[in-house]
């Protein structure tokens, strides 16, 4: 008789056949999620309820059963957080796991259309333009269209890249975009259509492309190319995306596209966390993720590990009253604490003390700085706190930061590379050609013309009546690009040859703090170590940018770790022990140019959702009573309406007294904080 053997299906496996004992390290919620099997799948998780451990175990949990790891693929905001996730499940179950494909959407993109640019027209080597750069070719296209402005203000070059970002990431025209967020600007609407056009079309002959091109040309080319959509979507047997509230239209197609031949997506986010409206994050993929996806399940993860129940119940009330949700109740076995408390303080002057003097009285009791926050709607509401931290000698350090590929020398010595990797690249060409003395915007524009005719590939200077001020000085340029161009060495030593180049410029264009870019400098050698060619590194540094230059970061003097001060956007992600949202006025949180709109309105509801789901064990939302404006003079404010109608059993209100001389000396050591009344000295 023939010996007959049963191939065990990967949804039937046993879980007690499995390395990881799932049950015993997750709750009952994510077991689900983990376990969850084929099929699409909505997972909703609020704050603080382990959404990436959650994604970890079910990465482990697909390679475990028997999924490819090549045949998974996790899509994230950011390369580091794929990678932590990678890492992690490679320590749960083995190797394998780092054989998953990971990263952000615009690097998988990049993947895709380094394979296949050549069918959108573009070459395999085109350069990714960042913002500033992508703004400079608008302002290149621009003085060169013949565009009568008829003596009006036209938009400037941020403005028009902002357009033409919401175009695309929101899949409007360009009509629609101009009359809703633009609409002092509606009368030039043609012109700047035919911008839009010019501006494509400048990008495609010299072998460009933008962040917003990686996503809509993805799109295209998939839209365009069966063939290659059947490729691409053939190898995702499982699509994971992390973050899913935050994706912006485009983002939503191109998860559509992959799951288009296995159908295995599984979207984890927060609807009650969607708060990037103004970088086109479109709460309607969250909210319609059904109507996306057929058969869909909607999990949900509520089991809070982070904050106590007191200020869960404060998260809760705030989302009520959203107009448009998934409903959840986050929860925690983390009992007692204290309730948040809602400080109306006289004006700015009172806030920032009573913030500065609670800060010193956590930390004599036990709680470090860095486990402090103070967060706020908008970057200039912290001036006032600022300065009075800087008074009592509080270190802090303040989220926003200018990233390290968006410094000026940063800029200057990359842009040698990306000439080398693309001669086409104008941009590049027109920063490179101004840091030689003699050579300004009009003759780098001369030299670039002629380059691109007759040197673009050789790097050879030719017969032309170069100007004498700046020939030795270009023939330097010329040899040294040849130089790199012809080596074979590599990436990090072709920035050091770069950098030999570069030194004098450097000390002669930022004379007076060259010392600290030359730190910077430093840091990108050592960064590009671990890149095997140009064009990785210069891909890797334009899609995911090194955070914080030595310029910002290189400290004065040893401390301890500060306390940070972040506005409420900058901080999802983050959590601490203690947190203080300061400047809780209506006009502010909401947002004054929200008011009216009731998608907006939702928007800023989340945000202050964000905010007080950061804390852990204590929360104090504050805000002055009394303002100044400079026409106006003083004026009573009224607290954020999202707070007005919150129970006190929630959201206890507490007063600030000012002490006496007399009363400060008798405990002036040991200020306490009554149930009801703050004291600020």
């Amino acid at each position: 008789m023939a010996r007959k053997f049963i191939l065990t299906k990967e949804a039937d496996l046993p879980i007690s056949r499995l390395s990881i004992p799932y049950q015993d390290e997750l709750n009952e919620q994510q077991f689900e999620v983990v376990t969850s099997g084929s099929g699409p799948v909505l997972v909703v998780a609020g704050a603080g309820t382990g959404k990436t451990r959650t994604l970890v175990y079910r990465v482990a949990y697909l390679v475990e059963t028997g999924v490819a790891p090549e045949q998974i693929v996790l899509l994230t905001f950011t390369r580091r957080s794929a990678n932590e996730m990678l890492n992690r499940a490679s320590g749960l179950l083995d190797g394998r796991c780092k054989l998953v494909r990971g990263g952000t959407f615009h690097a998988f993109c990049l993947t895709i259309l380094k394979q296949h640019a050549p069918k959108l027209g573009f070459p395999s080597n085109f350069t990714i333009l960042d913002s500033s750069d992508a703004a400079d070719v608008i302002d290149v296209v621009r003085a060169t269209a013949p565009i009568n402005t008829q003596g009006k203000r036209f938009p400037r070059k941020n403005t028009l890249l902002s357009i033409f970002s919401a175009v695309r990431n929101k899949g409007a025209n360009i009509e629609a975009i101009v009359e809703k967020a633009y609409p002092q600007f509606t009368q030039f609407v043609p012109e700047i259509e035919s911008l839009f056009e010019v501006y494509s079309a400048y990008k495609k002959a010299h072998g460009l492309m933008d962040y917003d091109d990686l996503l809509i040309l993805t799109i295209q080319l998939l839209q365009g190319h069966p063939s290659v959509l059947r490729e691409v979507a053939s190898a995702c047997r499982y699509v994971l995306v992390d973050e899913y509230q935050d994706t912006n239209r485009a983002q939503a197609v191109i998860v559509q596209a992959l799951a288009s031949v296995h159908h295995n997506v599984m979207a984890v986010g927060d609807d009650a966390q969607s708060i990037y409206g103004f970088r086109g994050a479109d709460f309607r993929n969250i909210l319609g993720f059904s109507s996306d996806f057929e058969g869909a399940r909607i999990l949900k993860l509520e089991h809070n590990y982070r904050s106590t129940q007191k200020i869960l119940d404060l998260a809760n009330v705030l989302l009520d009253d959203a107009k448009r949700k998934y409903d959840k109740r986050l929860f925690t076995q983390k009992t007692g604490g204290d309730l948040p408390g809602l400080v109306p303080a006289p004006d700015d002057r009172f806030q920032s003390r009573f913030v500065a003097q609670l800060i010193l009285q956590f930390r004599e009791q036990g709680i470090p700085l860095q486990e402090m926050a103070v967060l706020f709607r908008n970057g200039h509401n912290s001036f006032d706190l600022e300065i009075e931290l800087n008074k009592k000698n509080i270190p802090f350090v303040k989220y926003g930061g200018l990233k390290l590929a968006e410094a000026a020398h940063i800029k200057d010595l990359l842009a040698h590379l990306r000439v080398i990797e693309n001669p086409k690249d104008t941009v590049a060409w027109n920063r490179i050609l101004q840091l030689l003395e003699g050579v300004g915007p009009k003759t780098a524009g001369r030299i670039i013309d002629w380059i691109e005719t007759e040197a673009a590939e050789t790097f050879e200077l030719r017969e032309r009546p170069f100007s004498a001020a700046y020939i030795e000085s270009l023939r330097a340029l010329f040899v040294m690009l040849r130089s790199v161009k012809q080596s074979d060495a590599s990436p990090s030593s072709q920035i050091e040859s770069i950098l030999a180049y570069y030194a004098p410029i450097l000390k002669r264009v930022y004379y007076e703090d060259f010392p600290k870019r030359e730190q910077d400098l430093e840091h990108l050698v050592g960064i590009t170590q671990s890149f095997q060619d140009r064009a990785s590194l210069l891909d890797s540094l334009a899609l995911d940018p090194v955070e914080l230059t030595a310029i910002d970061t290189d400290p004065e003097k040893n401390d301890e770790p500060p306390l940070t001060l972040s506005t409420i956007h900058s901080s999802k992600g983050l959590e601490f022990k203690v947190v203080f949202i300061i400047h809780a006025l209506d006009g502010v949180i909401p947002s004054s140019f929200s008011v009216g709109e009731e998608d907006s309105i939702e928007e800023e509801r989340r945000l202050l959702y964000v905010a007080v789901t950061r804390a852990a064990e204590q929360l104090y939302i504050s805000y002055p009573t009394l303002q100044f404006r400079r026409y106006e003079g003083q004026y009573f404010t009224k607290p954020s309406r999202f707070l007005e109608t919150i129970s006190p059993s929630v959201l206890e209100i507490c007063s600030l007294v000012e002490e006496t001389p007399a009363e400060l000396g008798s405990h002036a050591s040991a200020l306490e904080l009554p149930p009801a009344s703050t004291e600020v000295p």
